[in-house]
């Protein structure tokens, strides 16, 4: 049974500002429980149901905490998923701290992505694509939000996020070649990236702000053929990275 002391905690943390006063988040659902438990995060509390500590009793056992066995519907109650029948996590988050991109690395900036749904995606699609590090406008989304850790999957375990004002971020990585996705650059279609850099993602209704544009070097756009008038910021980090690897 989930105390009430637990319960009371479980439904602050769906608050951003209660994540980030106590220092954790919430993570619900088998997969993405599952990939916790194998990463380096710290957990405060674990709750499962009967079907998911038989179907990973081994992993569960290596812990060094006990799991506290719980109903489906005690989870469903609790969390914000509308469906759960595996287990819910209470983690530690990590601490904001810079990343920058090493010789042969690329990494993502997000300009002012709002959408939790958005962020988890994107951060699901650089996991696949090998990109292990997304640099984050403050006005992001927080990226410990659970409809984030939820779209994710799981790749929240394996992508590290930082925050900070981007102007602040552009000046100390001068040397870095910034891409930036516009609707008026040049196709990605023929494009060949340099060894490491970043890309910018910008805003899912307005692009990358203006304020940002001046630190962009390479200009680039995924050519349009039909009538649509933008892509998902999904979508679009999709088809840049499967250009950037092939």
């Amino acid at each position: 049974m989930i105390s009430q002391k637990w319960q009371k905690q479980i439904r602050l943390l769906q608050q951003k500002k209660h994540r980030q006063e106590s220092g954790a988040f919430l993570v619900e659902g088998g997969k993405s429980v599952r990939e916790l438990l194998t990463a380096d995060f710290r957990l405060q509390a674990l709750f499962v149901t009967d079907t998911f500590y038989k179907e990973n009793q081994k992993l569960l056992d290596e812990q060094p905490f006990r799991a506290e066995l719980v109903t489906e519907d005690e989870l469903e109650k609790v969390g914000t998923l509308q469906s759960n029948n595996a287990a819910l996590a209470i983690a530690e988050t990590k601490e904001n701290l810079p990343l920058r991109v090493e010789s042969q690395e690329f990494a993502l900036v997000l300009d002012d992505i709002r959408d939790p749904g958005n962020l988890g995606t994107i951060i699901r699609i650089a996991d696949w694509y090998g990109i292990k590090k997304i640099i984050c406008s403050t006005s992001c989304v927080d990226a410990y939000n659970p409809k984030v850790i939820a779209a994710s999957m799981g790749s929240f375990t394996r992508v590290q996020t930082y925050y900070v004002p981007l102007q602040e971020f552009f000046e100390q990585e001068k040397a870095q070649t910034v891409y930036g996705t516009f609707l008026d650059g040049e196709s990605i279609h023929g494009l060949n990236f340099r060894e490491s850099g970043y890309i910018v993602i910008g805003n899912e209704a307005n692009g990358i702000r203006p304020e940002n544009e001046d630190f962009i070097q390479k200009r680039i756009t995924i050519p349009r053929f039909g009538e649509a008038e933008s892509l998902n910021a999904g979508i679009a980090t999709a088809i840049v990275l499967d250009n950037l690897r092939r």
